[in-house]
């Protein structure tokens, strides 16, 4: 494990330590970002790649093991439990329980408290126990980086659900671009994704579909233009069904970003699209990933 490794494992820990520590208190991306150092946009990323689950997935998981704590070891009402593991509704607060550990919080309550006691030593973990090891040599991931320049793109955008979002901003951007014989074999094909999915509701993440143009193209109602950045940027490019690049996200951020000895830049990296989903099968798809890097 090298020193940048150590790094980002000192910082995600920390994260871990101070979640198990602030269950009670309000805990947003941005305030865990802060602690870990790194901007939220890539730090949701990062937390998932090395750990294996979503900030906000672990968080539910760690006040559901109190929650189990609670009925199992004081004489506190469900609906007093329920409320402080940040459910409102018992109902809600009884299915969430009930999926993580199969059974309802008064039959958990009635069972064995021997057994429980068993159970509830595996529930809050030291955190570095938490981390997946990324250290065990594995499929190696085909990173290279690149010094790039900006790239002037004509965009549409569009809100909701990844999948949605991105479809709908493609169709407006090509009912705009084709007319005008801006879909040529020489243009690139970008999106960009803002927002987290797993910290933002679904009907507010934000997609940006773009084409590459010229100097002499000019923002036309819905369509902006705007100018990528430049810069150095770790490039990947995955090979697949568009659904399968959050895994890809995962392993470039929580396993190579670690052990390349370099910090990501804080704006939002794009994806380029190397063929035709509508005519390429989804296993053949290719997605040029572009993660910023900020310089050494």
């Amino acid at each position: 494990m090298n020193a940048t490794q150590s790094a980002y494992r000192r910082r995600i820990i920390a994260v871990l330590a101070h979640i198990q520590d602030n269950l009670d208190a309000p805990l947003n991306l941005e305030g865990l970002a802060r602690v870990a150092g790194f901007s939220p946009f890539h730090f949701h990323r990062i937390f998932l790649g090395m750990t294996g689950e979503t900030v906000g997935a672990h968080i539910r998981r760690l006040r559901l093991s109190r929650a189990a704590y609670r009925l199992e070891f004081t004489g506190l009402r469900v609906t007093e439990v329920a409320l402080e593991a940040g459910y409102e509704a018992p109902e809600a607060f009884s299915r969430a329980f009930k999926t993580q550990f199969g059974e309802s919080p008064t039959l958990f309550r009635e069972l064995s408290r021997q057994r429980r006691k068993e159970m509830l030593t595996r529930f809050f973990p030291f955190p570095e126990e938490l981390l997946l090891d990324t250290t065990t040599p594995g499929e190696p991931m085909d990173v290279t980086i690149i010094r790039k320049g900006p790239i002037r793109v004509a965009c549409a955008r569009a809100t909701g659900p990844y999948m949605l979002a991105a479809q709908k901003a493609w169709d407006a951007l090509c009912a705009w671009a084709g007319p005008k014989g801006l879909l040529h074999p020489g243009a690139m094909f970008i999106g960009i994704g803002y927002d987290d999915p797993g910290s933002t509701p679904q009907d507010l993440l934000r997609y940006d579909a773009c084409v590459s143009v010229g100097p002499d193209v000019a923002a036309d109602g819905d369509v902006s233009i705007m100018e990528i950045p430049g810069g150095e940027f770790a490039v990947t490019v995955f090979k697949g069904p568009y659904t399968g690049l959050e895994a890809a996200y995962a392993q470039l951020y929580g396993q190579w970003l670690p052990a390349s000895g370099r910090e990501p830049d804080m704006r939002p990296g794009y994806e380029v699209y190397l063929n035709d989903p509508a005519s390429t099968p989804p296993e053949e798809l290719l997605t040029e990933i572009n993660m910023p890097l900020l310089p050494r």
